[in-house]
Protein backbone atom coordinates (compact mmCIF):
# COMPACT_ATOMS: atom_id res chain seq x y z
CA UNK A 1 0.00 0.00 0.00
CA UNK A 2 3.14 2.51 0.34
CA UNK A 3 4.48 2.12 -2.99
CA UNK A 4 0.66 3.69 -3.90
CA UNK A 5 1.67 6.59 -1.70
CA UNK A 6 3.98 8.74 -4.35
CA UNK A 7 1.57 8.01 -6.95
CA UNK A 8 -1.43 9.17 -4.98
CA UNK A 9 -0.15 12.26 -3.37
CA UNK A 10 1.03 13.08 -7.62
CA UNK A 11 -2.94 12.45 -8.32
CA UNK A 12 -4.08 14.30 -5.64
CA UNK A 13 -2.03 17.74 -6.75
CA UNK A 14 -2.62 17.15 -10.11
CA UNK A 15 -6.09 17.24 -9.80
CA UNK A 16 -6.70 20.18 -7.14
CA UNK A 17 -4.46 22.21 -9.72
CA UNK A 18 -6.89 21.38 -12.43
CA UNK A 19 -9.80 22.20 -10.10
CA UNK A 20 -8.16 25.00 -9.09
CA UNK A 21 -7.54 26.47 -12.59
CA UNK A 22 -10.95 25.96 -13.93
CA UNK A 23 -12.67 27.53 -10.86
CA UNK A 24 -10.17 30.77 -11.39
CA UNK A 25 -11.63 33.38 -12.99
CA UNK A 26 -10.20 34.88 -16.26
CA UNK A 27 -9.11 38.05 -14.79
CA UNK A 28 -7.33 36.09 -12.20
CA UNK A 29 -4.67 34.11 -14.04
CA UNK A 30 -1.65 35.44 -14.78
CA UNK A 31 1.31 34.76 -17.45
CA UNK A 32 -0.91 32.96 -19.58
CA UNK A 33 -4.77 32.35 -21.05
CA UNK A 34 -6.04 29.88 -19.04
CA UNK A 35 -6.64 27.54 -21.71
CA UNK A 36 -3.28 27.10 -21.92
CA UNK A 37 -2.90 26.67 -18.39
CA UNK A 38 -5.15 24.00 -18.29
CA UNK A 39 -3.25 22.33 -21.36
CA UNK A 40 0.22 22.51 -19.04
CA UNK A 41 -1.17 21.08 -15.87
CA UNK A 42 -2.98 18.24 -18.13
CA UNK A 43 0.01 17.28 -20.26
CA UNK A 44 2.68 17.70 -17.31
CA UNK A 45 0.94 16.82 -14.36
CA UNK A 46 2.81 13.54 -14.36
CA UNK A 47 5.88 14.81 -13.49
CA UNK A 48 4.91 17.24 -11.39
CA UNK A 49 5.86 20.36 -13.57
CA UNK A 50 2.36 21.86 -14.68
CA UNK A 51 0.91 21.71 -11.13
CA UNK A 52 3.31 23.23 -9.55
CA UNK A 53 3.89 25.81 -12.21
CA UNK A 54 0.22 26.91 -11.69
CA UNK A 55 0.61 26.79 -8.10
CA UNK A 56 3.37 28.91 -8.11
CA UNK A 57 3.22 31.28 -11.29
CA UNK A 58 -0.14 30.75 -12.80
CA UNK A 59 -2.42 32.22 -10.60
CA UNK A 60 -2.64 36.18 -8.40
CA UNK A 61 -2.40 35.54 -4.57
CA UNK A 62 -3.86 37.99 -2.94
CA UNK A 63 -2.80 38.83 0.56
CA UNK A 64 -5.23 38.64 3.52
CA UNK A 65 -7.59 41.79 3.17
CA UNK A 66 -6.82 43.65 6.92
CA UNK A 67 -3.10 42.53 6.27
CA UNK A 68 -2.83 39.76 8.71
CA UNK A 69 -3.30 36.31 8.60
CA UNK A 70 -5.75 34.24 10.21
CA UNK A 71 -3.43 32.89 13.32
CA UNK A 72 -2.38 36.69 13.67
CA UNK A 73 -6.09 37.60 13.79
CA UNK A 74 -6.62 34.64 16.23
CA UNK A 75 -3.59 35.76 18.56
CA UNK A 76 -4.99 39.26 18.68
CA UNK A 77 -8.48 38.50 19.07
CA UNK A 78 -8.67 36.63 22.26
CA UNK A 79 -11.93 35.60 24.09
CA UNK A 80 -12.22 36.46 27.61
CA UNK A 81 -14.36 33.14 28.59
CA UNK A 82 -16.57 33.57 31.93
CA UNK A 83 -17.90 30.83 34.11
CA UNK A 84 -21.55 30.25 33.60
CA UNK A 85 -21.78 30.79 37.13
CA UNK A 86 -20.23 34.43 37.01
CA UNK A 87 -21.75 35.70 34.18
CA UNK A 88 -24.96 37.73 35.19
CA UNK A 89 -26.69 37.34 31.47
CA UNK A 90 -26.62 33.43 31.84
CA UNK A 91 -27.90 33.79 35.72
CA UNK A 92 -30.30 36.63 34.55
CA UNK A 93 -31.80 33.57 31.28
CA UNK A 94 -31.55 31.00 33.98
CA UNK A 95 -34.16 33.01 36.32
CA UNK A 96 -36.30 33.73 32.88
CA UNK A 97 -36.49 29.80 32.43
CA UNK A 98 -37.41 29.25 36.04
CA UNK A 99 -40.11 31.50 35.99
CA UNK A 100 -41.47 30.45 32.70
CA UNK A 101 -41.20 26.79 33.74
CA UNK A 102 -42.98 27.68 36.68
CA UNK A 103 -45.54 29.47 34.83
CA UNK A 104 -45.90 26.22 32.83
CA UNK A 105 -45.92 24.27 35.74
CA UNK A 106 -48.94 26.24 37.33
CA UNK A 107 -50.79 25.97 33.85
CA UNK A 108 -50.61 22.53 34.51
CA UNK A 109 -51.78 21.73 37.82
CA UNK A 110 -54.71 24.08 37.01
CA UNK A 111 -55.56 22.10 33.97
CA UNK A 112 -54.97 19.00 35.67
CA UNK A 113 -57.45 20.11 38.66
CA UNK A 114 -59.83 21.09 35.99
CA UNK A 115 -59.99 17.58 34.84
CA UNK A 116 -60.10 15.67 37.66
CA UNK A 117 -62.98 18.19 38.69
CA UNK A 118 -64.53 17.34 35.76
CA UNK A 119 -64.18 13.53 36.40
CA UNK A 120 -65.86 13.75 39.95
CA UNK A 121 -68.69 15.97 38.21
CA UNK A 122 -69.56 12.41 35.57
CA UNK A 123 -69.11 10.39 38.21
CA UNK A 124 -71.12 11.77 40.31
CA UNK A 125 -73.74 12.04 37.73
CA UNK A 126 -73.68 8.51 36.51
CA UNK A 127 -73.81 7.13 40.27
CA UNK A 128 -76.70 9.38 40.76
CA UNK A 129 -78.72 8.38 37.76
CA UNK A 130 -78.34 4.63 38.13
Amino acid sequence: MLRYLPFLLVLALWIYAFIDCLNTPEEKVRGLPKVVWVIIILLFGEVLVGPIAWLAAGKVRHAPANGSTPSEWHRNHRVQYVAPDDNPEFLKSLKEENRNDEALLKDWEADLRRREEELRRRERGEDGAN
